[in-house]
C-alpha cells in the first residue's frame, strides 16, 4: 500500500485540551514520543531491549493502551493516534503508571507502517472501535480494507495475532466479508456480546459510549498464517 495516498480513515479533530495535557505533550512527548519518518525504527533500541513488541492503532485516550502496557511489563507497546488531547491524556496515565515499555507516534498509521515498522516486527496488532464511517459514502475511508490488512500481514510475525474490535453493525459485516476474503489470516476467535465478553483486552472509552447507546459489540482475533 502506497503511504501517498488522498484517502485517510481519520479526521483531525482540534477538540478542547486541557491544561494537564498541554503540560503532557510539552514535557513528556519527548520522554514517550517518537517522531515520524520514513526510516524504519531500531525497536531494540528505542526500548533498550528485545521483546514481543504490540501496535495499537487509533489509541484514543489511551486507557486501554496504559492498562495493557502495565499489566504485561515483558512486552513492549507502541501506540498510533492522530487526536492530541488524547496523546496527551495517555502521557498522563503513562506517567503515572512509571511505564518504560510504551512508546506513541503522533501521526497517520498507514505512513507509521509503511515507512517505520519493519516486516516480521509485530507479535499483535490491536485496532479497537476504528472510525466506522457509518454513511455509506464514507466507506472507502473505513481503516480495515484489503489494502490495509494486506499491509498488517507483512508486519505480524508468523503466528502473531491481529485483535479488532467494533461496536457498529455494518463495520462488523464488512469485516467479516474481508475476514473471509483474504488468505494471510486465519480466524481464531469472533464473539458478538453485550460489552460482558471482551476477547482478551480492556473496555474501552469508544466501547462504553457504543454500549450507552445500545450497540452490540463484535471482537476478532485473527492468526497470522
Amino acid at each position: 500500500m502506497s503511504a501517498e495516498r488522498t484517502i485517510r480513515s481519520f479526521v483531525r479533530r482540534t477538540g478542547r485540551m486541557t491544561q494537564g495535557q498541554e503540560r503532557a505533550l510539552r514535557k513528556l512527548l519527548p520522554r514517550f514520543g517518537l517522531e515520524y519518518s520514513e526510516a524504519l525504527l531500531a525497536l531494540d533500541e528505542v526500548f533498550g531491549r528485545a521483546a514481543p513488541r504490540v501496535l495499537e492503532i487509533g489509541f484514543g485516550n489511551g486507557e486501554s493502551l496504559v492498562a495493557q502496557a502495565a499489566a504485561n511489563p515483558q512486552n513492549d507497546y507502541l501506540g498510533i493516534e492522530v487526536h492530541r488531547p488524547g496523546v496527551g491524556h495517555c502521557l498522563m496515565l503513562a506517567d503515572r503508571e512509571g511505564l518504560t515499555n510504551l512508546r506513541v507516534i503522533v501521526n497517520d498509521a498507514v505512513e507509521v507502517l509503511h515507512h517505520q515498522i519493519a516486516d516480521l516486527a509485530l507479535s499483535r496488532m490491536n485496532i479497537y472501535f476504528p472510525d466506522p464511517w457509518p454513511k455509506k459514502r464514507h466507506h472507502k475511508r473505513r481503516l480495515l480494507q484489503p489494502a490495509f490488512l494486506a499491509v498488517a500481514a507483512e508486519k505480524i510475525k508468523r503466528g502473531g495475532t491481529l485483535h479488532i474490535a467494533t461496536d457498529w453493525a455494518g463495520y462488523a459485516e464488512q469485516i467479516d466479508a474481508l475476514i473471509a476474503g483474504q488468505e494471510q489470516f486465519a480466524l481464531a476467535e469472533r464473539r458478538e456480546h453485550g460489552g460482558d465478553r471482551a476477547l482478551d483486552r480492556p473496555a474501552t472509552r469508544f466501547e462504553k459510549r457504543g454500549l450507552s447507546r445500545g450497540h452490540r459489540i463484535w471482537d476478532w482475533r485473527l492468526e497470522r498464517i
